[in-house]
């Protein structure tokens, strides 16, 4: 089990992981060696996550989420398969610590009598000026 908050640890198990090519740094040996990650992480199907912080994951990754509710990140910035691999689960915990924290929800709030009124009064004043600038009709 790998933790990831004090309440959140995601079993290894869930984390399924692929190395293909990577363009970048590498040289000749980028033709060579597969050094990029494909992590994938099944949000809606994990057993680890709450329910609410699985939806909360899947609305952060946006983009990197399939039609299946996968998440999938490609590391492939550094040259050796092991530091795209940490850097990888790196970002996807990340992700899932974010989606840990539950949004405060917004409190309305009501205009008070005096501000309204103040914004009344502006308004008029400003329709005064408006209107004395406009030029009269000569006769």
């Amino acid at each position: 089990m790998i933790r990831v908050t004090d309440h959140i640890a995601i079993d290894e198990a869930e984390l399924e992981e692929s190395f293909v090519r990577a363009g970048g740094p590498g040289g000749q040996n980028v033709n060579k060696v597969a050094t990029a990650v494909q992590l994938r992480f099944d949000a809606r199907g994990s057993r680890s996550l709450p329910n609410d912080v699985a939806i909360r994951l899947m609305r952060i990754a946006g983009a990197r989420l399939t039609t299946e509710g996968v998440v999938v990140i490609t590391a492939q910035r550094f040259r050796t398969q092991e530091r795209n691999r940490a850097e990888a689960r790196e970002r996807l915990f990340e992700m899932i610590r974010e989606a840990a924290v539950r949004p405060t929800p917004r409190v309305k709030t009501r205009p008070t009598l005096a501000s309204k009124k103040r914004r009344v009064e502006a308004k008029k004043r400003r329709s005064t000026v408006k209107s004395l600038r406009q030029g009269r009709p000569e006769e």
